[in-house]
């Protein structure tokens, strides 16, 4: 717990000198605002900076209007994403609960804090230095892309990592004048690298939806190494992990200008950037930390079925806003953001969320003579990671095959855990990795949108999840044994013993 504190304490006292600096220090230059893209698909560019007013002439020359107050807001779409955003901050006590019902008793406390500790963590990285890492416009490591087809003019370079200092605590949404470049209201652009126009939605919303993916993803990590970490230690790999993994690959896939959305890979809501992360990290951490005492020997069984069952409910929920709110990132010809491609994510998400629970519950069925709740709930959200990165760019039928594979691969992948005997303790690997990337091909050959679907097109996502993940991999494992050398990743056997609940937090769950 001392060093929990500590860490809290430095790591508010580093963001009250950055903020500091920010304010007094740096030169005030007009930002290049970031690129507009949802967490499902890529990034839109700049967003659009509000113009001066014209200079008054002699002759009195009525001023220019900032594009911002001249009717370009569409209210409809902000509502739609804010709506969206809440939805989304909303699946963090869904999985608190859906986590905290599959570990014993005297782990829940511990399972709800590790999930809920993302969330000052993050939203406190992401407005320091997460946001401009991720969506930034400007480029701190570009690379020219080659000439377009014609042989004369260059293609947009390629980004590697964005950078700009005026989005660093949000200093460009700090002024309450409409006419500065700093305007808080000022409107993002479309998912265009090229050609992009106004979307209708201020940068700002853009930048707290973005947000509460940003905070999510670790926290599906946790599930594959619950019971037995160390809560200072996990504080402490959050936000490393957030800064070194999540959003430099969030930059590749989102952001208009990244590598990878330029090459063409698609990510509608985050089948690649969230769950593949989350999966391949989940694994890099079960292979150098140590299994829970008792796996193998004995059964570990969940406290509470239903209260999963109800975390699972919350998690469906909160999808729609996960997927349908993506549409932020749409090309300026898909507009406007709650539109049809909108309507379209959401039918899919309810579609193949719904199927993976059938196919999950009816193969389990067969293998184990039983259906499950615990199945029904697991299958639900494999159906729902399978169909994340797919929502805005695949057929309602398309959907359907999507999310009746998403049950049936995730429940095998479940499966070989006893075979090869690895403590993914809550089944991360199996779901959330298999699962995303399962989907991310499987968009590949069900597109209809903004492409139709071909053989290419699947051996290029399967290129875009080679990059992700084996970059998440190396880097997740480094920072791992890192931690796990010096401060210790896991608790002492005695402690699991006990229970961390108490151990780690001194409070017990249950009072009877």
């Amino acid at each position: 717990m001392t060093r929990s504190v500590a860490l809290l304490g430095l790591t508010l006292l580093l963001t009250a000198c950055c903020w500091s600096v920010s304010g007094q220090g740096f030169a005030q230059e007009t930002p290049a605002t970031p690129a507009a893209e949802a967490a499902a698909t890529p990034a839109p560019a700049a967003a659009e900076t509000p113009a001066a007013p014209a200079e008054a002439t002699p002759e009195a020359a009525a001023p220019v209007t900032p594009p911002h107050l001249a009717g370009t807001y569409d209210t409809g779409s902000i509502t739609w994403l804010l709506i969206s955003s809440a939805l989304v901050f909303f699946m963090m006590p869904g999985l608190a609960l859906f986590y905290g019902g599959m570990v014993r008793s005297k782990n829940v406390l511990n399972m709800f804090m590790l999930v809920l500790v993302c969330v000052p963590i993050v939203a406190v990285q992401w407005v320091g230095w997460g946001y401009s890492i991720a969506f930034a416009v400007p480029s701190a490591f570009p690379i020219d892309a080659g000439m377009k087809d014609d042989g004369k003019t260059e293609k947009p370079k390629l980004s590697l990592l964005g950078w700009d200092q005026n989005l660093v605590f949000f200093k460009g949404f700090s002024s309450a004048d409409p006419t500065s470049a700093d305007f808080y209201g000022k409107i993002v652009t479309t998912g265009d690298t090229e050609n992009a126009v106004p979307s209708g939605v201020p940068e700002l919303l853009f930048a707290m939806f973005q947000m509460m993916f940003a905070i999510i993803t670790p926290a599906l990590i946790v599930g594959a190494i619950a019971e037995r970490v160390k809560f200072s230690s996990w504080c402490l790999f959050v936000i490393l992990w957030a800064t070194l993994v999540y959003d430099p690959v969030a930059h590749w896939v989102w952001n208009v200008n990244g590598f990878l959305f330029q090459w063409g890979v698609m990510d509608f809501a985050g089948g690649t950037v969230v769950h593949v992360l989350a999966g391949v990290s989940a694994l890099a951490l079960i292979l150098i930390l140590p299994k829970r005492q008792g796996f193998g020997t004995s059964a570990i069984l969940p406290h509470s079925v239903g209260w999963t069952l109800l975390g699972a409910a919350f998690l469906m929920v909160g999808w729609f806003g996960f997927n349908a709110g993506s549409a932020i990132a749409v090309g300026a010809s898909y507009l406007p953001v709650s539109g049809f491609v909108a309507v379209l994510a959401f039918a899919t998400t309810a579609i193949a969320g719904s199927a993976g629970a059938g196919s999950w519950m009816l193969i389990e069925w067969l293998h184990v003579k039983k259906p499950t709740a615990l199945g029904v709930g697991s299958g639900m959200v494999a159906g729902l990671v399978a169909i994340t990165p797919c929502a805005g760019h695949v057929s309602p039928a398309g959907a359907l095959i999507v999310g009746l594979a998403g049950g049936v691969v995730c429940y095998l992948a479940v499966q070989l855990k006893h075979v090869l005997r690895y403590d993914d303790s809550l089944d991360v690997v199996g779901v959330h990795g298999v699962g995303g990337a399962l989907g991310a091909l499987m968009v590949g050959y069900f597109a209809i949108r903004p492409a139709d679907g071909s053989f290419e097109l699947v051996l290029l996502q399967a290129k875009g999840i080679a990059i992700s993940g084996a970059y998440a991999f190396v880097v997740t494992l480094i920072l791992g044994l890192i931690i796990h050398y010096t401060i210790g990743f896991t608790v002492k056997e005695q402690a699991q013993e006990e229970g961390l609940d108490f151990a780690e937090h001194g409070e017990t769950a249950y009072r009877l």
